[in-house]
């Protein structure tokens, strides 16, 4: 069995980590939600911790959910559940999640499913990225009504260098480090945004194309969403190291 089939307590972490705290926009495998993993055969059953009892619901159904489906996509995998552990609604969440449910189904009393709320979530998620990737170019040299005029054509990665080559004009191109770029190019394509080669590569929140005389208040939102997110992490760790211990006891 090739190491990409065989299932392992590593594998299934390789596959968690691309789900992400939508609140935080972090992997839930570098917050530490993870607690258990049990392997009997081809089935694997998570168990999870996160950082407050009251954590939404609906956040935690989308974690949930997503950590099932990760896990499930795993080639070897026959049967993945997952259990969430000392929550106000863990035994709704499991329920519905390790039964297929639709969230309103799991809640009677919820206010529409959390495909809505998980829209707003990616949709502040990408704003911050953008802004962290537009920093890049800023420290690289680029002008701000450079990138604004920026469309996902002009944008090449190279995972194996690490490095992303900017396209400014026909004979003129800027090289940077493609993580801040890769990671905003991830959600932005998640979100609709620049799904399209002739499409802008930043747009505003609202997902329309920056005037030039503009980046600097798109700018700045975007700064306020990544703040906005760093310092609710911040809150989510330090609630995490009371409740379970960080990462290194």
């Amino acid at each position: 069995m090739s190491e990409t089939h065989r299932i392992s307590p590593e594998t299934i972490e390789e596959r968690l980590e691309v789900v992400t705290d939508p609140e935080l926009d972090r992997s839930i495998v570098e917050l530490d939600y993870i607690e258990d993993i049990e392997i009997d055969g081809g089935s694997v059953e998570v168990a999870f911790t996160l950082p407050t009892a009251w954590c939404s619901p609906a956040f935690a159904w989308m974690m949930m959910a997503d950590a099932r489906d990760a896990m499930a996509a795993h080639p070897a995998v026959s049967t993945a559940r997952i259990r969430l552990r000392d929550h106000m609604h863990a035994a709704e969440i499991n329920e519905g999640v390790n039964g297929d449910l639709a969230f309103g189904e799991a809640f009677e009393d919820a206010d529409g499913e959390v495909e809505s709320v998980r829209r707003e979530l990616d949709g502040k998620a990408r704003v911050a990225r953008q802004y962290r990737a537009t920093e890049s170019l800023l420290d690289g040299g680029l002008q701000p009504e450079q990138i604004a005029r920026l469309r996902r054509e002009d944008l090449a990665i190279d995972p194996e260098s690490s490095r992303a080559t900017i396209r400014l004009n026909h004979d003129l191109s800027v090289c940077v480090e493609a993580e801040s770029l890769e990671r905003y190019l991830e959600k932005a394509l998640a979100t609709g945004i620049a799904d399209e080669a002739e499409k802008r590569l930043f747009v505003t929140p609202e997902g329309e194309a920056i005037q030039p005389s503009e980046f600097e208040t798109v700018h700045s939102r975007g700064r306020l969403a990544a703040t906005n997110m760093t310092g609710q992490g911040h809150v989510c760790e330090n609630l995490g190291a009371s409740r379970i211990g960080s990462p290194s006891d």
